[in-house]
């Protein structure tokens, strides 16, 4: 996480010369960064989930057709529907955070 540091300085005035008598450095919080980073894994997590789920997808369409068994048929709608939540997911965060970046670039 990136942090800006914040350093105050005060000097007292001594035969014409300054003396550093007190220095502080503190982190400054900045909850764009938090955001910003929130919406990037979220996008790359759902980007994933959803690769996983068309595979898992593919395979019990494939036993599917080798067994003609139905707890396959309803293997295969929970992956596809795990993909179709998913990849909606991944949809919302990107138009999240397209329209955050417009929104601070003023366009």
């Amino acid at each position: 996480m990136k942090t800006q540091k914040v350093t105050h300085q005060s000097y007292l005035p001594s035969n014409n010369k300054s003396k550093l008598v007190f220095r502080r450095t503190r982190k400054r919080f900045n909850p764009r960064i938090i955001i910003d980073r929130t919406i990037e894994t979220t996008a790359i997590v759902s980007l994933l989930i959803t690769g996983f789920s068309g595979v898992g997808a593919m395979g019990c369409w494939g036993i599917e057709i080798a067994t003609s068994s139905h707890y396959w048929q309803q293997q295969k709608s929970i992956c596809l529907g795990a993909m179709l939540v998913s990849f909606s997911a991944f949809l919302g965060t990107s138009l999240v955070g397209a329209s955050l970046s417009i929104q601070r670039d003023k366009f």
